[in-house]
């Protein structure tokens, strides 16, 4: 209302000082002669009594006091600009007036001082001087005075002439401002709504100045956007009044100037506040929620009138179109609840109120009237919505974030096709930038050219995760949008799993909830679109790669151009162009390119599935034969595979080796590996036909035997069982170690693996147990596998002395073929031995050459075993055995193997970390040997010694000294002059383990080659071309600098050191 609200002024007035009128403001606020010390006066006449007093008081200052004449001057002259009416034998309105004129003269005098004030410049020599504080800036009671007077105001000279439904009623306010209700009389003149235009004018002319607007917006900005909307907007006519309401509301109409005036402050001063309280006022005009207020009461009104509701809904509308309207929106309802700047102690009450998002989401989901159509709309506030996405405030984000969700999924549910236009497609668009069905320009294609950045690929997994996870609604819209991209986001995955990242973790959780989600076969499907045996799946492209960016992050780029492979091709075009020339291709010869061309790729995608299976058994574990329906359905779908592939006659190695796992399974479970029942039998049972097929007419004779014995033990549920069954489970269990990892052997001939395994386990059965039982010259009886592996675990798990012939017979299934037996004996005699058991530790010597020949041993279960025993026999006796291993580990290639060596290498590894402190007794031979080992000729033997001698120098500490020059001499030649890269790593590491285990002494131990260490450290991160050396060379680097600033900045200690003198 600004216009109304500006005095007609004809030349500057004579002000005075702001302490006068400061005091004529306290004069009017004064309690009179009440005694009472304060103005919650209950009682009428007294009330008025106090008011009609504090008026006399004030105008008696004016007659007698001469310091108060300019203030005088100044409220008449703008009583007469003001052109209001004055005179009115309601002594409330009349004390209403008289505060109003002071507050412009207050007004008035701040503008002139502000005017007048001339800060000077600051003196560059005493800069931390405050600057010169203005004049016209009011103290702390001076603003507490002005803030009593504009709460009279606006009680007096509002609220009482508000339409019933308009604004918050006086009754449910204070009980002070309800004896108002009682006390105004509407009779006098001016009429009821003169008094509402002339005080919501003259208010808003005193919130010109900055200082006075905040006092008043910040309290009273409800109810006078009440009044101008009443004043602006309440229609002339209306349903008949009740007499009372007649006498206050139609005694006198605005002319249609000043309705447009009021109609125009009101937006004026919607635009100037703060737009959350705009929002939280206009809801509350509306008839919205209750509020709570200052005094505990909570405000409950009466229904607002049909206009005001649609009146305030245009204008929360008009809000809500603003730039950042969203926000205003989400805060103006939010903060009210003690979230965000209100702060408050509700903020976890709140956090948990979905109901107050699922409005919110309504709200904003819901196009306005005003809005030129639906997409126009959701063009407008989408991207805003993203917005609420990435607020960094811990308090307000998990509410932003929380109404961005819920509002997502409402928008989609409602209108899928705008949602995903303007919702969708901007959180997808860094994936979709990348995927090998999109056309990236061609001033994009140049190496090293950053498609997404980190931050963009950053924010778009978090947004995915925010409203696919954390919302968790399977809308058709929302699943839809998000297959195109999975093998992107499932590649990203893969990439994070190399490395230490934040959004591992988010990737994995957006997957697993769509494959959820989907149904069995889409999900299968996009599983085979992630294992690349489903190619029509869009996928990361092929120009397009995963790089670790500078924070830390992940960003996608395009990769490097393969010059060599390229220089390559073009040479082999150039050899063979003479060739291609002379010959030209026949049709049957084109023919016979494309077929071959199907064949390889249909044996690709068969060993690609054969590898899924191997990799899913050996990660499932036990979990494979949880399901009999689930295994018995792929063994039979493999076996009919094979069956057709010998009617066609394209049986080949690769299907050969999965029905032999296949049929392994089937072994597996007949052989004990779960506890089949009699419906599992008969699930069993369907495979018959396909294993009497498959002993018919499969070319191989070993697989046509299993199959007859398989099907002979289903026949008679597990009552016949042979030894090729027991032989082919024992296979299939055999190619994982104790971790569960898979064996990457392959076979380096062409004979059946079943043939070699036979024939290798029968010869070793034979001249092992020969030998061993001549060298322990007796006679004792060969058990079954099944019956030594329970009598070793029984004698494991016992305590006290061990028998002769217990020790006999675990020392004879050491050697036995069965790989679970063998390895259970070995970890038995481990057991003896960290025991202490008397009869164990008489035949160390016996049990030492058992361990070493069973290091050689190619089963990981078996020599992991052997390098535990080996390990505890040297750390109960290392004087004996301990130098036997280092001259193992220092001899040639030629008596031992690379292999061998590397166990060996493993077990001096264990004994050094079980020494401990006792491990300065063998410094010397340890130290020479690793020191030789590194100058050996093969990369690995040369890693594993470095390995090694980090592991020793980690725990020499000061012992360290007199070799650290040598240690240091070789840590800096092997690291910049070794062609290997694995040896790089390994000597870079040593350095950080040295750093790391000598912590703060590290100052003191390497005083004399710490500079030379941390040369080689900077060189290592300038100059070398490896990824893993160069962080190893930065951890290390990092622990240096740990190291001095804790050196050169010692913690601080609150410590008194008392001394008892003697």
């Amino acid at each position: 209302m600004a216009a109304p609200g500006q005095t007609a002024v004809s030349g500057p007035l004579e002000t005075c000082s702001l302490e006068r009128i400061s005091e004529a403001l306290k004069l009017l606020l004064s309690p009179g002669g009440s005694g009472s010390s304060s103005l919650q006066i209950t009682k009428h006449d007294v009330l008025l009594a106090t008011l009609k007093s504090n008026l006399s008081a004030l105008e008696d200052k004016f007659l007698k006091d001469p310091h108060w004449k300019k203030l005088q001057l100044l409220r008449d002259e703008i009583a007469n600009r003001v052109e209001c009416p004055q005179n009115s034998v309601d002594i409330t309105w009349s004390f209403t007036y008289q505060t109003l004129l002071l507050l412009l003269c207050l007004k008035e005098t701040m503008f002139h001082l502000a005017a007048d004030f001339n800060p000077g410049k600051p003196n560059p020599r005493t800069p931390e001087v405050a600057p010169a504080l203005s004049p016209d800036t009011l103290s702390i009671s001076q603003q507490k005075t002005v803030q009593s007077v504009l709460q009279f105001v606006v009680t007096l000279g509002i609220c009482p002439y508000l339409m019933p439904g308009v604004g918050v009623p006086l009754r449910y306010r204070t009980d002070f401002v309800a004896v108002v209700q009682d006390v105004v009389c509407l009779d006098a003149v001016p009429s009821p709504t003169r008094r509402l235009y002339t005080s919501c004018r003259l208010l808003l002319n005193v919130a010109q100045h900055a200082s006075l607007g905040n006092l008043i917006f910040c309290r009273h900005f409800g109810d006078i956007a009440a009044g101008l909307c009443q004043l602006g907007f309440s229609p002339s006519k209306s349903k008949p009044l009740k007499p009372m309401e007649e006498v206050r509301y139609i005694k006198c109409v605005l002319n249609e100037e000043e309705r447009a005036l009021s109609r125009g402050a009101l937006r004026d001063i919607l635009d100037q506040v703060y737009q959350p309280l705009a929002v939280r006022e206009l809801l509350i005009l509306q008839g919205g929620p209750p509020q709570p207020c200052t005094g505990g009461k909570t405000q409950f009104g009466s229904r607002s009138p049909a206009w005001l509701r649609r009146l305030c809904g245009q204008l929360l509308s008009e809000r809500l179109m603003r730039p950042n309207g969203v926000q205003a929106v989400v805060r103006g309802i939010l903060e009210g609840a003690g979230v965000g700047a209100a702060g408050g102690s509700d903020a976890e009450v709140t956090a948990a109120d979905w109901k107050k998002c699922d409005l919110i989401a309504k709200i904003l989901a819901s196009c306005p009237q005003q809005s030129l159509s639906p997409e126009s709309y959701y063009k407008d506030i989408c991207p805003q919505i993203l917005d609420l996405f990435h607020f960094q405030d811990k308090l307000t984000a998990r509410q932003f974030q929380r109404v961005a969700t819920t509002t997502f999924i409402t928008m989609s549910r409602e209108h899928p096709q705008l949602a995903s236009k303007y919702l969708l497609q901007p959180v997808l668009a860094p994936l979709h930038r990348c995927l090998n069905t999109a056309e990236i320009p061609e001033c994009d294609i140049i190496p090293g050219t950053i498609l997404v950045t980190e931050e963009e690929l950053n924010r778009c997994i978090e947004d995915i995760f925010k409203v696919y996870v954390v919302g968790n609604e399977p809308l058709t819209v929302l699943v839809d949008s998000l297959l195109p991209v999975l093998g992107v986001l499932f590649s990203l995955y893969c990439f994070t799993k190399q490395s230490v990242s934040h959004i591992r973790s988010l990737c994995q959780e957006i997957l697993l909830w769509i494959l959820r989600k989907l149904e069995r076969n889409r999900a299968i499907s996009s599983l085979k679109g992630f294992t690349r045996l489903d190619k029509s799946m869009p996928s990361l492209h092929s120009l397009c790669q995963f790089r670790t960016a500078t924070q830390g992050g992940i960003m996608i780029t395009i990769q490097e151009a393969i010059r060599d492979s390229l220089a390559e091709l073009t040479q082999v075009a150039m050899e063979n162009e003479a060739d291609f020339k002379t010959k030209l291709f026949s049709s049957k010869s084109l023919l016979e390119l494309e077929q071959q061309q199907t064949l390889v790729e249909v044996q690709e995608r068969t060993l690609l599935i054969l590898q899924l299976m191997v990799v899913l058994c050996e990660r499932m574990s036990e979990q494979i034969f949880t399901n009999i329906n689930q295994v018995v359905d792929f063994v039979a779908a493999t076996l009919q595979r094979a069956c057709a592939s010998v009617a066609h006659q394209a049986e080949s190695t690769v299907e050969s080796q999965t029905l032999s796992m296949c049929m392994g399974l089937v072994a597996v479970m007949l052989g004990g590996a779960v506890q089949l029942k009699s419906s599992d039998f008969a699930v069993l049972k369907q495979l018959l036909p396909l294993l009497e097929n498959v002993s018919n007419t499969y070319p191989d004779p070993v697989i046509q035997e299993l199959a007859v014995d398989l099907r002979i033990t289903i026949a008679t549920h597990g009552a016949f069982s042979t030894e090729a069954i027991s032989m082919a489970a024992q296979s299939t269990l055999n190619k994982k170690d104790p971790e569960g990892k898979i064996e990457e052997e392959q076979q380096a001939n062409c004979e059946r693996p079943t043939d070699v395994a036979n024939s290798h386990l029968k010869q070793q059965q034979n001249n092992e147990k020969s030998n061993y039982q001549t060298s322990l010259k007796s006679n004792t009886v060969l058990h079954t596998p099944e019956e030594v592996h329970e009598s070793s675990t029984t004698v494991s798990q016992t305590s006290g002395s061990i028998t002769t012939e217990e020790l006999q017979e675990v020392l004879l299934s050491a050697y036995d073929p069965q790989i679970p037996t063998r390895a259970a004996a070995l970890r038995t005699l481990s057991h003896w031995i960290e025991q202490r058991e008397a009869k164990a530790i008489e035949m160390q010597e016996k049990l030492l050459k058992i361990f070493l020949e069973n290091l050689e041993h190619e089963d990981t279960f078996v020599y992991l075993s052997a390098i535990q025993g080996v390990a505890l026999l040297s750390d109960a006796y290392p004087e004996k055995i301990l130098l036997g291993l280092l001259a193992q580990y220092d001899s040639s290639k030629d008596k031992y193997t690379p292999e061998t060596r590397m166990k060996v290498g493993e077990v001096l590894m264990r004994v050094v970390r079980a020494l401990g402190d006792m491990v300065s007794k063998y410094r010397e031979p340890l130290l020479h040997t690793f020191l030789r080992g590194v100058r050996d000729p093969d990369s690995a033997h040369r890693a594993s010694s470095l390995s090694n001698l980090g592991e020793l120098c980690q725990r020499l500490d000061f012992l360290l000294g007199p070799i650290v020059h040598e240690v240091t001499t070789c840590l800096i030649a092997v690291a910049k002059t070794d062609h290997e890269v694995q040896v790089r790593r390994a000597a870079i590491h040593v350095i950080v383990l040295l750093l790391r285990g000598l912590s703060q002494k590290a100052t003191e131990v390497l005083r004399d080659v710490l500079k030379d260490l941390y040369h080689l450290l900077k060189h290592v991160v300038r100059l070398e071309p490896d990824d893993v050396a160069r962080l190893h060379a930065q951890l290390a680097l990092e622990e240096l600098d740990e190291i001095m600033r804790n050196f050169l900045f010692p913690a601080r200690k609150l410590e008194k050191k008392i001394v008892v003198l003697p």
